[in-house]
């Protein structure tokens, strides 16, 4: 009887270590698999177009940080925009987050909509483009006072980065109009010394810009009366893709998908981020106090 129990707990005992170390594999194995999907997708590395101008820049750092806090590598690649929609075409870049349409960019979604993936989905839905003087010239109120106060301008539209597609526009804009002023190309950050500089001395200047902008909240400016319509009533601003990107990134994409921004938070966002010493820094205060917003998007 003692032989039967001793053989019995042996037995029982065998299988106990049996099952044991039989969770234990699965139990290795299932941390394993956990391990690998989170290498692979914290491997998963995107590249991001980033043009000169100030949500651009906010956004796309805001996006890096949200990015990799999800396991994501992200590069930033510094590009104006027709750079841009040819690195997206050939795959360089997996992504721009600025695309204004229908009138801004319309020139860039005739020439690579094939080729490029232009969203449907909007993240921004009330920009604004046109000509902007300072307040104090209360005697220029529409574009077509321009010719009349030339002199005063010194014939001259101050502009930004050339290939932009506002300063497209513009160069139809100047058509349609018959205006005798010739618009400058420099780039975003020149442009606004100037207005700033002008605004200092009280002198005329005129310039196209762009809402949201950080610039609206620093100087007293106006929208000049546009009666053809050239630069269009209200802008939307989209996201465009390489070809593939839904199938390699689909988080990623459906994330960009559900992004929507109002006046408030993208105006708060570039605040941030003009105002840190790096942009990154900036981008990572606004998404510690917006994570519910975020949530939103990523979830």
């Amino acid at each position: 009887m003692d032989k039967w129990k001793n053989g019995f707990s042996f037995l029982l005992a065998f299988l106990m270590v049996a099952v044991l170390a039989a969770c234990g594999n699965a139990g290795e194995q299932a941390s394993g698999e956990q391990a690998d999907a989170k290498s692979e997708e914290s491997n998963k590395e995107l590249k991001i177009g980033q043009i000169s101008w100030a949500e651009n820049i906010a956004v796309t750092n805001m996006w890096k940080v949200i990015l990799e806090d999800k396991g994501y590598n992200v590069e930033l690649n510094n590009l104006n925009m027709g750079s841009t929609m040819r690195a997206l075409e050939t795959g360089d870049l997996d992504a721009s987050l600025e695309i204004w349409l229908p009138v801004q960019d319309a020139n860039y979604l005739k020439k690579y909509k094939d080729s490029v993936n232009f969203s449907d989905a909007t993240w921004y839905d009330n920009a604004k483009v046109g000509l902007v003087v300072p307040t104090y010239l209360e005697e220029v109120n529409s574009i077509k006072d321009l010719n009349e106060h030339k002199e005063k301008f010194d014939s001259e539209i101050v502009g930004f980065e050339p290939g932009a597609g506002t300063m497209e526009v513009t160069q139809q804009l100047i058509k349609d109009y018959n205006l005798d002023l010739e618009l400058l190309s420099s780039s975003e950050s020149a442009m606004i010394a100037e207005i700033g500089k002008a605004i200092e001395n009280e002198e005329a200047i005129v310039a196209p810009l762009w809402s949201p902008h950080w610039v609206f909240s620093k100087y007293d400016l106006k929208f000049l009366e546009d009666p053809q319509n050239t630069y269009g009533g209200v802008e939307k601003i989209h996201h465009a893709t390489k070809q593939g990107f839904d199938e390699e990134y689909p988080k990623v994409s459906e994330w960009f998908k559900n992004w929507k921004m109002n006046d408030q938070q993208i105006g708060q966002l570039i605040e941030y981020v003009q105002g840190a010493e790096e942009p990154i820094d900036g981008a990572k205060k606004w998404v510690e106090e917006n994570q519910d917003l975020i949530d939103e998007w990523v979830k």
